[in-house]
């Protein structure tokens, strides 16, 4: 600016003492020297113009780059935070896991030898049933062909069951066994005489009709009378161990039909072998320790 002023002062001075041509040459050369001084002006403004636009910019900028690192601190912050949780429940879990390490594996140890004992249960019964069908069919086979209304012989809930009719084995309102009726329980005899582990329970029924006669004093001396009878013949004519037979009588407490009709109370008239279960097999294998 000093410059100028100090240029047009000269103009004026050589204004009053110089040629016309002079003049003119030093009226160029200001208008030159003006020229320069906007055109210099203008890009004094357009560089500030263009500084306070890049320091805009570059605040942006700054503020979003800001933005975007506490941002990325806070997630840092979150993940820290996160994975001190995750150490601090697997430090709790393995704490956990090593002192029940010993029982965890004792309790699948357990399951394990649990599970084999249900498949050796399975076995004996699997066996037992096995047995119990044999059983039965060398009854059957032994006996023949004897009218199933006499003799039945079947299995129910895995008991053998020998049901011989009473018209067989007594007559009416007798306790004595008829001489045909030892045949048969000579065949029944030789079968269980084969199976020394068998025990047995003879069962005496009747049907619902009161019984009095001399010192029986009812069905029940009857059923037990009968059943007695029968248990003589086993272990006297054909030497069955009297410590594998049991006498019991049942009266007419339990019928297999109608008492109110004379066929149903025939069918309750009988004598049952009940073959009983080998139960001490089992106590055994239920005692059985666990591996």
């Amino acid at each position: 600016m000093n410059y100028v002023l100090l240029a047009c002062a000269s103009v004026t001075v050589m204004f009053s003492c110089v040629s016309p041509k002079k003049l003119r040459e030093a009226e160029a050369k200001y208008t030159q020297l003006n020229g320069a001084y906007l055109e210099a002006q203008n890009k004094l403004r357009d560089c500030e113009g263009a500084s306070k636009d890049s320091i805009n910019d570059f605040s942006r900028k700054r503020a979003s780059y800001e933005s975007q690192i506490k941002s990325l601190n806070d997630q840092v912050d979150f993940l820290k935070q996160n994975n001190n949780q995750v150490l601090t429940q697997l430090k709790d879990l393995s704490v956990i896991s090593s002192s029940q390490a010993e029982s965890i594996k004792k309790s699948l140890d357990n399951i394990g030898a649990k599970d084999l004992y249900i498949k050796d249960l399975q076995g004996a019964i699997a066996k037992k049933d096995s047995l119990n069908m044999q059983l039965v069919m060398n009854l059957k086979g032994a006996i023949g062909n004897l009218n199933d209304q006499d003799i039945n012989i079947k299995v129910d809930k895995d008991v053998v069951y020998i049901d011989i009719s009473d018209k067989l084995l007594f007559k009416s309102g007798k306790y004595e066994v008829n001489d045909a009726a030892k045949v048969v329980l000579g065949k029944v005899a030789t079968v269980l005489k084969n199976q020394p582990d068998i025990e047995f329970m003879v069962e005496g029924h009747t049907d619902s009709i009161a019984y009095k006669n001399g010192l029986l004093l009812d069905n029940w001396d009857l059923s037990v009378k009968r059943a007695t009878a029968v248990i003589r013949i086993l272990q006297n004519q054909y030497g069955i161990p009297p410590a594998r037979m049991t006498a019991a009588g049942r009266a007419d407490y339990q019928p297999v039909a109608d008492n109110s009709t004379e066929d149903g109370r025939a069918a309750n008239r009988r004598t049952r072998i009940v073959i009983l279960p080998q139960l001490d097999q089992f106590f055994k294998l239920l005692e059985k320790p666990a591996q």
